[in-house]
């Protein structure tokens, strides 16, 4: 395996580490793995705003309870509304060992359709474990549907070249989302 660092991984290295369980994705299709990524699928949570809670989103004070969750059926549809940003995640738990970093991305048919999938939390630390949170926003004037096991977004890797000392989950990092299993929202601290 040429697992250089600082490189994008290609598919036969990520599916060697899948295989190996130095990368965990679960549940498991290597059908899904492309040339340098694998494709992810839209879990059932999500949370939408309660843009009435708030006059503003004060950085130095973020409000709690902005959001509330939304768990649909796999046959139901979940809208999102024009101009309209929520927060999903995917259907697949990944876990990354200390000396591996992944980037997810929009699938580049969802974004000619006019969803963006992540604003800016596309980056996945080395010894993530949990499920993604997407950052959904619809720039279009139509109205999108959305169903649980939609092909959504693509995780790319890349190794370090060395393992990170201190790891995500490392516990004074104070890692706010490790291990989270639903759509999570901000858990922001403000200046420190």
């Amino acid at each position: 395996m040429s697992e250089q660092p600082n490189s994008v991984l290609s598919d036969g290295t990520i599916l060697e580490l899948v295989q190996r369980g130095r990368i965990r994705i679960d549940p498991w299709d290597p059908q899904l793995v492309q040339p340098a990524s694998v494709d992810l699928r839209l879990g059932d949570s999500f949370r939408v705003f309660h843009n009435h809670r708030a006059s503003a989103i004060d950085l130095r004070h973020p409000p709690a309870g902005l959001t509330e969750e939304v768990v649909i059926q796999p046959e139901e549809s979940f809208v999102i509304h024009p101009g309209e940003f929520c927060l999903g995640r995917t259907l697949e738990w990944v876990e990354l060992p200390d000396d591996i970093v992944a980037r997810i991305e929009g699938k580049s048919s969802i974004g000619r359709l006019g969803l963006i999938v992540h604003a800016t939390a596309g980056f996945c630390d080395p010894g993530w474990k949990g499920t993604l949170t997407l950052e959904l926003n619809n720039l279009t004037q139509i109205p999108i549907k959305l169903y649980p096991g939609l092909l959504i977004a693509q995780l790319s890797f890349m190794a370090l070249d060395r393992s990170a000392q201190r790891p995500y989950g490392s516990p004074e990092l104070g890692s706010h989302y490790q291990g989270q299993r639903a759509a999570t929202e901000s858990r922001y601290e403000g200046a420190r």
